[in-house]
């Protein structure tokens, strides 16, 4: 069985964005030995943008074949002209609003987003990468198999939560960590 996994940047104090979503400014940290990993063991999650800038388009992908996003994380790709932002994987978007999909090879799952994350769960493949929005990584807690957490040196105060749900306390088991040059830090988590 393939598994969710939710693959998120924060701040040390779990915002992933400020309280519009916006979290441009963390790329200030993708330099050195953490833009490194991003190219070489992350590929899969960048964009294809970034897969082609980075000179990694032809990396076999060897995590994720598909990517989730909500449809606030698939606005920003649409503001830039740009109708398939993961190309090189299969891609879908949860969208209430949305209802036609701007690009034949992207789906639009405007019904039971969980039920169709645990339709892709059952099928063969890689796993299965949330690239994004609190409000759906909140629809889709209970389905995360596991999370890799990029925590960046900075300290929000406010902000956009990794999950937009209430209190409720899920377990899962630190599996790695790992710490770069510039203070972030990357942890992988199962849950338990």
């Amino acid at each position: 069985m393939r598994k969710l996994s939710y693959y998120v940047a924060a701040s040390i104090d779990g915002f992933i964005g400020a309280p519009d979503g916006d979290a441009e400014f963390l790329n200030r940290f993708v330099v050195g030995d953490l833009l490194d990993y991003l190219r070489t063991e992350q590929a899969d999650t960048l964009s294809t943008m970034a897969r082609q800038y980075f000179g990694v388009d032809d990396q076999p992908l060897s995590q994720y074949d598909t990517v989730i996003q909500g449809r606030a994380s698939y606005d920003i790709a649409l503001r830039e002209g740009n109708t398939r932002p993961y190309a090189h994987l299969r891609e879908l978007v949860a969208s209430r609003t949305l209802t036609e999909s701007p690009d034949p090879e992207v789906e639009i799952v405007s019904g039971d987003v969980v039920g169709r994350v645990r339709e892709l769960k059952k099928e063969d493949g890689l796993a299965i990468y949330l690239c994004g929005g609190a409000n759906l990584a909140g629809q889709l807690r209970d389905e995360v198999d596991e999370l890799v957490i990029k925590t960046y040196p900075v300290i929000l105060g406010d902000g956009m939560r990794m999950f937009d749900t209430g209190f409720r306390m899920d377990e899962f088991t630190l599996i790695s960590m790992r710490s770069f040059d510039n203070g972030v830090i990357v942890r992988k988590y199962a849950r338990t």
